[in-house]
């Protein structure tokens, strides 16, 4: 039983004209494990892809496609791509261009060479016919390189291989040689005539024949001569001749002649062409299921002594995300060691040490580093980024499932919900944004670390940043600009975040709003603030230092830069501290800690209604309180 339609799009099919592109698409829907929409590449409308959006496409040769529908294509709809020839050269042939032109081909720097490439880039995975051609697309387009891709040769139905076994079962004696007589200036007919004139060679030019009657041709030919002018990605007609056992005379422009399957006896060949479907229905499954898989990274270093909830954070991403990645930087106080004894016990989490020389003086850019190569080895469809004082709630789980159904194509990266608590009274800030960059699609383009406008360089060499980034951004991993993402929370919503922190009108606005969307959205709970006297003990210790180092300032230990106390840190006692972090819990409801405490001005904060704690943060908020 077939299930789950597909739409193949083709300029001609088998039924319209036999060639060779269109006997290979009709070989592949033949062999389909899925219903089949053939639909002529000049009828895309858009009409047409708003009626089969939920479906996936394949998109064979479509020269006669309105390019225009092309960015509709690539941000709606799910696709990959058979590509048999060169359509981004305006003559879908590098030396043909040549010839009418009399210059190289610059198609690729063109207006349709721009768009198939654009196209290409955005399948989901584009299969060519040979390597040859493979690797003419990658030099002029060298970014394709990047994607996901196959060399899928010529494909034939399976009945092809019998009766190849019947007629060269049958052939008694061979005799004369073989030309193809099609008058395309690409496949050297009078090449091969003079050739076959040459070498004294007995032959008959065949064209316009029925399929049966060429193959009969080839099986009591005794060879086959076939000289294209310009690259033929993977010719049919030279694969039938070899399995019909022929002696086959070519030349460079054949462009699978190298490829080691081609090198084989007819029947290894026949072995390798008949598992091809196959390789491209398998392929292509999991893009049709839409059964995406998501991965969840993290860093660490040192959580134990900082008193991180890493390991309630890291077990609530294994419980509802297919893998977990966790990049440590070197700890040193046990951490390391947990978190491989955690893998023991869990195939899903995968642990990789990653030292750094956190004494380094530009030691803040690693941050973004870190992240970066912990989301390099993820490998699911999409990532779901957190830090280790964050928690997923159980009831956020079915969310996330959700979710992914109906991440749109063009969705590269999504804000999600945060709460954030203000000290262990169940406190939840409204003074800072409640979102943050979450969930992403796996591009290999998507990396982390200082947007390119922003990034500096010292008079040693090393990076830092100019103010307005924490080094850990989503940034293209060629170009550096940040990447474009979607967020629930509106100028709109954001307006009402600033009027609620001084009406209590607003606030109530904000909280009804805040409720909906963590209704609605998976998210996670921050627990950053949630101890204070410890966090402004990582304050004194170490993001002090950190700011310093990713902006290159200088920040001597002075009253005046003591955000917290009227002193030097020096000075500063872990009681005063302590006693500092309740007097903060008591009375305000949140404070940004790069300005100095206003006690006159007290920030509110919001209590949701229904808020319950996750169930694996319980014990840890009791050793915290």
């Amino acid at each position: 039983m077939k299930l789950n339609q597909v739409v193949f799009v083709s300029d001609l099919f088998a039924e319209d004209y036999a060639g060779g592109a269109e006997l290979t698409s009709q070989a592949i829907i033949d062999q389909s494990p899925c219903n089949i929409h053939k639909v002529h590449a000049k009828d895309v409308n858009v009409k047409l892809l708003q009626d089969y959006q939920n479906d996936y496409w394949i998109f064979g040769n479509f020269s006669s496609i309105d390019f225009n529908l092309i960015p509709a294509i690539v941000a709606n709809i799910n696709y990959s791509v058979i590509e048999y020839d060169y359509k981004f050269c305006n003559y879908r042939s590098i030396e043909k261009h040549k010839l009418a032109t009399g210059v190289d081909c610059d198609c690729a720097n063109n207006h349709i060479g721009k768009y198939v490439s654009a196209f290409y880039y955005a399948a989901d995975h584009i299969f060519w016919m040979s390597t040859g051609q493979r690797d003419r697309y990658h030099s002029y387009f060298p970014h394709l390189a990047k994607r996901n891709q196959t060399v899928l040769s010529s494909i034939f139905d399976p009945n092809f291989f019998n009766v190849v076994e019947v007629m060269k079962s049958s052939a008694d004696t061979r005799q004369g040689w073989i030309v193809l007589g099609s008058d395309s200036w690409i496949k050297g007919k009078e090449d091969a005539i003079k050739w076959c004139q040459d070498n004294g060679k007995e032959f008959e030019v065949i064209w316009d024949l029925p399929y049966e009657e060429v193959l009969g041709k080839l099986a009591s030919a005794e060879g086959f001569v076939y000289l294209p002018r310009g690259g033929d990605t993977c010719p049919r007609m030279v694969i039938e001749a070899k399995l019909l056992g022929c002696t086959v005379v070519t030349n460079n422009n054949v462009q699978h002649q190298n490829e080691d399957w081609w090198q084989l006896s007819p029947e290894l060949i026949c072995d390798y062409l008949q598992k091809r479907p196959m390789l491209l229905w398998s392929t292509l499954s999991k893009f049709i299921r839409r059964q995406q898989t998501i991965s969840g990274y993290t860093t660490t270093y040192n959580c134990v002594s900082q008193n991180y909830p890493f390991v309630e954070s890291i077990m609530s991403m294994i419980d509802c995300l297919d893998e977990v990645v966790v990049v440590d930087g070197g700890s040193t106080d046990g951490t390391l060691s947990i978190l491989n004894e955690l893998a023991k016990d869990h195939p899903k989490l995968h642990v990789i040490e990653n030292r750094r020389d956190w004494s380094h003086k530009r030691s803040a850019v690693f941050d973004g580093d870190q992240k970066a190569v912990a989301r390099s080895h993820c490998t699911g469809d999409l990532c779901w980024q957190m830090d280790v004082d964050e928690i997923i709630h159980q009831n956020d789980y079915s969310k996330i499932r959700e979710l992914l159904e109906k991440v749109h194509k063009s969705h590269q990266l999504i804000a999600l919900p945060v709460i954030e608590f203000w000290g262990n009274k169940g406190k939840v800030r409204i003074d800072i944004n409640p979102w943050k960059w979450r969930l992403s699609k796996n591009y290999p383009h998507i990396t982390h670390g200082i947007p390119s406008h922003l990034r500096r360089t010292d008079s040693e060499g090393f990076m830092y940043a100019a103010q307005g980034t924490d080094g850990c951004d989503y940034v293209h991993s060629e170009t550096g600009e940040l990447i474009p993402f979607i967020n629930f929370h509106t100028a709109e919503s954001e307006q009402l975040r600033q009027n609620g922190q001084v009406s209590e009108l607003f606030r109530a606005k904000y909280i009804d709003w805040f409720k909906q969307a963590t209704d609605a959205l998976p998210g996670v709970y921050h627990y950053s603030w949630f101890d204070l006297s410890r966090k402004i003990k990582t304050y004194r210790g170490f993001w002090t230092r950190h700011w310093q180092s990713l902006f290159d300032i200088k920040q001597e230990d002075t009253p005046e830069n003591n955000m917290f106390f009227d002193k030097p840190w020096l000075d500063v006692t872990d009681e005063e501290i302590d006693h500092l972090a309740l007097k903060l819990q008591d009375k305000l409801g949140g404070w940004i800690f790069h300005r100095k405490i206003n006690w006159d001005s007290p920030t509110p904060s919001v209590k949701l209604p229904g808020l319950t704690h996750p169930d694996s943060m319980i014990d840890w908020m009791l050793d915290n309180e």
